[in-house]
């Protein structure tokens, strides 16, 4: 049977305020051999020894043992695992500052100096099994304050852990799923745009080349590329909405002017519109206004909603973007369109991953995911999205971002916004350039592009091991540079180049199909001039060398200046 303490002597009661008092004590007495009977609160007490004196119902069922094996023959330091005692006892002896042995000194030191103390040890059962345990400790003194044993309140922890652990599990599980889907989609993303740099470029080639083409092969190069970046748009918007999932999209949060962003997509949308027929209104601003956003990401937004409000417009209809205040501190962008209009079925799906609101078998293209990911870079630099439709009237999409204070210093704008090319002066030297990659067609691309060009040699090199003879022996101006390369990665490649004194003046523009966020950043970090991806913008990579081979002049005008002092 368990042991218990008697409760308290009983007096010599009479009268009703005896009764009221044998009542009471009754009532105590009853309270007392409720709780140290019950199986569902494991109750050890002991002296000031730390010898067991109580060891209830609750306890015998939790660690096996009876009363009869435990009161006054052990203490509950012999129950716990020695290990964690020790551990125990060496955390506190540093925490205190003071030796404290490592037995039942350890579990009641704190409570002996009337401190709170609750922990978490394991304790094992007569059978030898163990479970984890959590213990509240409190000391126990007589009227007059001496200490005379302590109370222990154990209760059984396994539960918790055991839910712990699964919910562990389950957590590592879902990360390690997210980890193979973003790793998937880079790697497809990747294969997907080595094949697309040959078809947009080769395009891009004969689109631009000489003599021109005819107007039947116009139309079937417009036909290509138009496709090709159509399906660019569906790897970019894929891999957009799985980094968004995953946490991993970093963005920027700087000011950014209205003016400029809105003036940028003006000009990529306008075309799109005058080929529809649609009309373009942007209200100006009344004074220049700056929000706080990630500037690429915004204008990814707007034209997102913009192309939208051309694509699903009605012929001869019109878009009108306009900007108004929003107090206290905010700016709302509103693109409005005057296309059919949604319901307000359709506005409650909006939303939705690959929803396309039954324009699937219509004549415009689209995945679904483009609003997803809109709404989502929003929240993310901390605005709202939403959209007001009236059917047969129109729709109005809406962004709204915090306002920002003006930055001091402006930065200096160029006052041409045409691309920059190459000059082809007839007496300047032949300028050698390399191209280290492994894919035939993407070398061949390039070196198309670069025999436009009567100054600029391209050196081809297959491999990195190649690519870093061909820098030493033919000292190219400029070096381009794939990452995915066979042995020796580009980034390694780069990492060799600069630190041999030959070549590590030489810069070196990555032109890769990894198009991650954080690969363009990891690149851009290693040291990379420039970090172009796949597929090729004949543009964009002729400002590139451009931008390369006049600082690779610059360095050696300087270089010159100095063997001539």
């Amino acid at each position: 049977m368990p042991q218990t303490f008697p409760l308290t002597d009983s007096p010599d009661v009479s009268g009703s305020s005896g009764f009221a008092a044998r009542d009471a004590l009754l009532k105590a007495g009853a309270l007392q051999n409720a709780i140290l009977n019950s199986p569902n609160f494991s109750i050890i007490a002991t002296d000031e020894k730390g010898i067991i004196q109580l060891f209830n119902v609750g306890a015998e069922h939790m660690l096996g043992y009876s009363a009869s094996d435990v009161v006054n023959k052990v203490s509950p330091s012999d129950m716990h695992d020695p290990g964690e005692v020790r551990a125990r006892a060496m955390a506190l002896s540093l925490e205190l500052d003071t030796p404290i042995a490592p037995g039942f000194e350890a579990l009641a030191f704190k409570a002996s100096r009337g401190i709170e103390d609750i922990y978490e040890l394991n304790y094992l059962r007569k059978d030898g099994s163990s479970f984890p345990a959590i213990v509240s400790i409190i000391a126990l003194r007589a009227d007059h304050a001496n200490l005379i044993g302590y109370l222990l309140i154990v209760t059984d922890n396994s539960v918790r852990k055991r839910d712990e652990l699964l919910l562990n599990e389950a957590m590592a599980a879902a990360e390690k799923a997210n980890r193979a889907k973003t790793d998937f989609i880079s790697s497809m993303s990747h294969e997907l745009r080595t094949p697309l740099n040959a078809i947009l470029g080769f395009a891009q080639l004969v689109e631009s080349g000489t003599p021109e083409p005819t107007a039947m092969q116009k139309r079937s190069i417009d036909q290509i590329l138009k496709a090709g970046w159509y399906l660019l748009e569906l790897i970019n918007e894929i891999l957009d909405l799985t980094l968004i999932e995953s946490g991993k999209l970093a963005l920027s949060g700087e000011p950014v002017s209205l003016a400029e962003v809105l003036g940028e997509c003006r000009a990529m949308v306008e075309p799109q519109a005058q080929q529809r027929h649609i009309g373009m209104v942007f209200t100006p601003l009344e004074q220049p206004r700056h929000v706080k956003a990630d500037h690429t990401r915004l204008k990814q937004v707007l034209i997102n909603l913009l192309f939208n409000a051309i694509k699903y417009n009605k012929a001869g209809g019109h878009v009108t973007v306009e900007c108004t205040l929003s107090p206290p501190d905010a700016i709302r962008i509103s693109v409005r369109d005057t296309g059919a209009g949604l319901t307000p079925e359709q506005l409650t799906l909006l939303f939705q991953p690959f929803n396309r609101l039954g324009q699937e078998s219509g004549t415009e293209e689209g995945t679904g995911i483009g609003l997803v990911v809109t709404q989502r870079l929003v929240r993310l630099m901390g605005g709202e999205i939403g959209v007001d439709s009236t059917p047969g009237v129109g729709s109005v999409f809406w962004v709204q971002l915090p306002l920002t204070e003006v930055p001091r210093f402006a930065a200096i704008e160029s006052g041409s916004t045409d691309p920059e090319h190459i000059e082809n002066d007839p007496g300047s030297p032949l300028q050698t350039l390399l191209y280290v990659e492994d894919n035939p067609a993407n070398l061949e691309l390039v070196e198309q592009i670069i025999g436009r060009h009567a100054d600029l040699r391209l050196l081809g090199a297959a491999d990195a091991s190649l690519g870093i003879e061909f820098a030493r022996v033919y000292q190219p101006k400029v070096i381009l540079m794939d990452i995915n390369l066979p042995g020796i990665s580009g980034i390694e490649a780069m990492a060799i180049l600069r630190a041999d004194t030959r070549t590590a003046h030489i810069p070196i523009i990555a032109l890769s199909a990894n198009a991650v966020p954080r690969d363009v950043q990891t690149g851009l970090d290693a040291g990379f001039f420039n970090y172009l991806t796949k597929p090729i913008k004949v543009n964009e990579l002729m400002n590139a060398l451009a931008a390369a081979l006049s600082f690779s002049r610059t360095l050696s005008g300087a270089a010159t200046h100095e063997e001539s002092a």
